[in-house]
């Protein structure tokens, strides 16, 4: 594809590196443009604190910005997800908070569920055990969700005197399992089975527990070999069509594929198709 004196591809492109990441409050590791993050507090149920809500923000803010990871998978070590946010480190101290100070931290948990749905790159979740509070939020503000029949998912915030409103779960919920199914959720506090979450679409499948994190890394595999920038534009029309009316929907998507259609990507998938060969994405 020839690119005209101007055209964004003719551009130099200085993109952040992800794939060396040193992580500090959770564990990192990127192969084949896959990145996989795994929380690794296993002797609590691998809970949030306010160092790994910033991290991971920050994290997810910085791969809107790079070119070297495609995807990335979410899991938790030692049989669990995420047990939500640490009680010693983040919920005694909310206690001791003003006002103000509450309001920033909500503001914190609320941008990291942001920048998980602002990064373009899909983001796979392997679920297993305990999935609970802003561990749940973890898994449902995740594009695509495996997990164990051993996981239990449970948005449990009016266990603790607090609304379901939290981090966007009244938004975003409804959207994956439907209205009713999530007001009995968010009010009730109650756990939902791996076999619930997957007959309801929380879950898009259920694996054995010794296949779970090799099963997630394979399809975000598989999804970093296609064509980056068009698995970006999914990912962001996705998100953005729940706001627009079917007209600006359909004109919406007629723009964004008019972008597609200008990539590389799109000229190699035609030239592959011709030569009948499998067509190889460069993201460009």
């Amino acid at each position: 594809m020839r690119h005209l004196p101007g055209h964004p591809h003719t551009l130099p492109r200085h993109r952040r590196k992800l794939a060396d990441y040193a992580a500090q409050h959770f564990d990192y590791a990127c192969a084949g443009g896959v990145a996989t993050i795994t929380l690794a507090r296993p002797e609590r149920k691998n809970p949030l604190t306010f160092d790994s809500y910033a991290e991971l923000r920050d994290l997810f803010r910085a791969a809107a910005e790079c070119d070297d990871v495609k995807a990335f998978v979410l899991t938790g070590a030692g049989g669990n997800f995420c047990s939500g946010g640490d009680v010693h480190e983040i919920i005694g101290p909310l206690t001791r908070l003003d006002t103000p100070g509450l309001l920033a931290f909500t503001r914190l948990t609320g941008d990291l569920v942001k920048a998980m749905l602002g990064c373009p790159q899909p983001l796979v979740a392997a679920v297993d055990g305990v999935c609970a509070g802003a561990g749940a939020i973890l898994a449902m503000a995740s594009d695509l969700r495996y997990a164990t029949p051993q996981a239990r998912t449970a948005f449990l915030f009016t266990r603790v005197g607090l609304a379901g409103c939290d981090m966007g779960a009244c938004a975003i919920l409804p959207r994956i399992i439907g209205q009713g199914r999530a007001a009995e959720l968010l009010y009730s506090g109650r756990g939902m089975s791996a076999e619930e979450g997957e007959r309801w679409g929380f879950f898009n499948a259920l694996v054995p527990r010794d296949g779970l994190l090799a099963h997630a890394q394979e399809q975000a595999r598989f999804l970093a070999a296609g064509p980056v920038f068009a698995h970006g534009m999914t990912k962001k029309m996705l998100q953005q069509e729940w706001s627009m009316s079917l007209e600006q929907a359909i004109e919406s998507e007629a723009q964004a594929q008019a972008l597609c259609m200008a990539t590389n990507d799109f000229h190699r998938a035609y030239h592959a198709f011709v030569r009948r060969e499998t067509p190889r994405f460069e993201g460009d």
